[in-house]
């Protein structure tokens, strides 16, 4: 490992030494084509800095040149678009310094961030064993961990890491518990080596019991009206890492975001089932949308500005809590619109998990251990909405159309996939009516190819409806509905009071408005 990274862990003054800045080391993978690769780090101000890529025994095959700025004593440069692939070396010359990066790939770049079950390794997976003896196979998908930090302004770079990019091994893999390296970001990051066959640089930078706004920058909390103090820890919470807000945001994302990234993935949202839980419909969206205007700004415009952001929407955590906290949050994951990518939050896909509940985790029920199966349904909206593969399924069945026949009280639900009845005994449905307080069963009567049939009897004006609304909705794998490629689908709440406005239907069959509806209003 070259000796720069002890140097570049802590913050250089201006006037130090050459080197690169944090995040950039051997065995990395740098951002391919159509994007160029962004590289910065240190010198003397005013001085040149001369960057070569060679390879084959020394071949130099690009070469760059950038003045030191100062006072920051900084340097920057985009490479040129370059092909996945590799070997290479990177070599950055001073004067008579030179500093030189090895082992050098080309390939794509993720960023994984969130709370505890992003930071959940390898080690604490289901399968631990298999999964950490299968590291060896994938040399091409390189590591990067991000030391947990918080800074009350925004830094320049990372103040340390807990893992410099690696060849994955079962020791980096496993390392210990909730420390590195992640699992779902690990299991994301091989299934599209699998699936693209070329390298894959995973960076990780989370941090457990953390809630949204630690991660927010003030920009974003102020669209959401969140400046204000959020540093209280819930009743009954952990404390598991800093509460304020901005304070990871300016350590552990803002310094990383020169870098030129293919797409992010974020497992949060447990610690804002009780903190602001109704307003992250407006806090998430506006997170999403400001890292990717400050990774593209930061950039030099080499991250896209609509950066394909992948979340794993909440599991589960009490098996017979009447509380629908999670539910709720769950709700708000979508923007309150039950799918994405939507009008509000683009260019994105979701992961359900609602379904993978794991009462028995020795880390607690709310830290499922089945990882792989979230990083399954991660990667298909990877490759569905990052890579556009247009064959791939990446949603669960959601409902389209709703019609109600006033005289038998049946509710006839359309899906936009073919649906798979997994659960029979399952009370999933619950229906809001007119004189009635809270919510009741609306038993499941029948599935057809793409219909569900409900029982609305003795309901009158329904008001709303929901699927799968609780903190536990349903045995492992074993909620109702799936599509025929095995994936759930979501949770949902409807306002189904009014009436579609311009339809014609039969006598006593009424086709209802099937609009996105807050929790609070039903």
């Amino acid at each position: 490992m070259a000796a720069w990274v002890l140097l570049a862990l802590a913050p250089v003054a201006a006037g130090a030494v050459l080197s690169f800045a944090s995040y950039y080391g051997d065995h990395m993978v740098l951002q391919q084509a159509p994007a160029g690769a962004v590289v910065w780090g240190y010198g003397e101000p005013g001085a040149t800095v001369s960057l070569a890529l060679s390879r084959d025994a020394g071949i130099i095959i690009m070469k760059k040149l950038v003045t030191v700025k100062g006072p920051s004593g900084t340097w920057m440069t985009v490479l040129d678009p370059m092909d996945h692939g590799g070997p290479y070396e990177l070599t950055a010359t001073q004067g008579l310094e030179n500093v030189t990066l090895e082992d050098i790939y080309f390939g794509d770049v993720w960023l994984c961030s969130g709370q505890s079950n992003m930071a959940m390794t390898v080690l604490q997976v289901a399968n631990a064993s298999q999964e950490l003896a299968a590291a060896a196979r994938y040399p091409l998908v390189r590591l990067l961990a991000v030391a947990p930090a918080r800074s009350d302004v925004e830094l320049q770079d990372l103040q340390r890491l807990d893992l410099p990019w690696a060849v994955p091994t079962a020791a980096n893999l496993g390392h210990g518990n909730f420390s590195y390296f992640s699992a779902v970001c690990w299991l994301l990051g091989r299934a599209l080596y699998d699936a693209r066959q070329y390298p894959v640089g995973l960076v990780e930078a989370a941090w457990g019991g953390t809630p949204i706004e630690a991660w927010s920058s003030p920009r974003a909390l102020r669209a959401c009206g969140l400046l204000e103090d959020t540093g209280r820890v819930p009743p009954g919470q952990p404390v598991g890492g800093p509460q304020t807000p901005s304070v990871l945001w300016n350590a552990m994302i803002h310094p990383l975001l020169r870098m030129a990234l293919r797409g992010l993935a974020w497992y949060q949202g447990e610690a804002n089932a009780f903190l602001h839980r109704e307003q992250y419909s407006c806090s998430f969206p506006a997170l999403i949308a400001d890292w990717r205007r400050a990774a593209h700004a930061a950039s030099a415009g080499q991250s896209q500005p609509l950066l394909p952001f992948g979340f794993v929407q909440l599991s589960t955590y009490r098996r017979q809590s009447p509380d629908d906290s999670f539910a709720r949050l769950r709700w708000h994951q979508t923007a309150d619109l039950g799918v994405v990518p939507n009008a509000r939050m683009p260019n994105t896909f979701m992961a359900v998990a609602m379904d993978l509940g794991d009462e028995h985790s020795p880390y607690g029920s709310i830290h499922p251990r089945d990882k792989q199966t979230v990083a399954y349904r991660l990667q298909l909206g990877a490759r569905a909405v990052a890579y556009g593969e247009k064959a791939v399924v990446f949603q669960g069945p959601y409902p389209t159309r709703a019609l109600l026949d006033v005289t038998t009280g049946l509710l006839n639900l359309t899906y936009s996939q073919e649906l798979v009845w997994r659960r029979r005994d399952t009370l999933a449905f619950e229906v809001c009516c007119s004189g009635r307080r809270g919510w009741v069963p609306a038993p499941l009567l029948a599935v057809g190819s793409r219909r569900a049939t409900l029982a609305l009897a003795g309901c009158g004006l329904a008001l709303g409806l929901r699927y799968a609304w609780a903190e536990w909705p349903c045995e492992y794998q074993a909620c109702a509905l799936y599509n025929s490629q095995g994936l759930p689908a979501p949770p949902f709440l409807l306002d189904t009071s009014r009436e579609a406005p311009g339809t014609a239907q039969p006598a006593g069959i009424k086709e209802l408005l099937l609009l996105p509806s807050s929790p609070g209003g039903l």
